[in-house]
């Protein structure tokens, strides 16, 4: 993986966010750069990569399918390595890319290597498929954890996640009627998507703040 970093937000912030993407959307995709915005206008330095399948797909013709999550783990620890993060860093991403960070985060944070994790749309199970659960090691994670997660998200609304075994580590942002992109229906929920974008940069400003008191 060439490393290639998108980076928003002041060189010297106090706190670092690495982002990785979705399965099926590039790290510049409308909700990444956004919510990359978002956080920058808070006042943090965001990076967000790629993972090499998606890299290929900016210049070969073929469009590999994403890979199992567990298999792009060495990729984002490469990443971590590459960006060099001086201060607290904190990894996440939108969906698997989330995900993926959400596996390698107790191998980096006892030593100090990561703060935390922001997941963006955790991808609890694939849509429609409600009992394929992704949330086993979840429930044993211990590095201090935010997800923010839509209502109505198809892979894992409020009702059903309230029924899983998530380790107290993890703390979960709701966004009233957000999707996977975190994106409400203004009619339903007199927000609109910048709103939310703005309430997830505001309770990452404090939730970092405690971790880094």
């Amino acid at each position: 993986m060439g490393e290639k970093f998108l980076f928003d937000g002041p060189d010297d912030a106090p706190v670092t966010i690495l982002l990785a993407h979705g399965a099926g959307a590039p790290m510049d995709s409308a909700s990444m750069t956004a919510a990359a915005k978002a956080l920058a206008d808070a006042g943090f330095r965001v990076a967000r990569f790629e993972f090499g399948y998606m890299a290929a797909r900016r210049t070969s013709e073929g469009r590999k399918p994403p890979p199992r999550a567990e298999t792009l783990k060495p990729e984002y620890e490469t990443a971590v390595a590459a960006l060099g993060a001086t201060g607290p860093l904190v990894i996440g991403g939108k969906s698997m890319g989330g995900r993926v960070a959400s596996m390698i985060a107790d191998d980096l944070h006892p030593g100090g290597k990561i703060t935390g994790l922001l997941c963006l749309g955790y991808p609890f199970h694939p849509p429609a498929k409600p009992e394929q659960l992704r949330t086993k090691h979840l429930a044993e994670l211990k590095t201090p954890t935010l997800i923010c997660q839509g209502t109505r998200d198809e892979f894992g609304t409020r009702e059903e996640v309230a029924g899983y075994t998530l380790s107290g580590a993890v703390e979960i942002l709701w966004l009233e009627d957000g999707d996977h992109d975190l994106k409400p229906r203004k009619s339903v929920s007199g927000f609109s998507a910048a709103d939310h974008l703005k309430t997830v940069a505001e309770t990452v400003c404090a939730w970092t703040g405690r971790l880094v008191r």
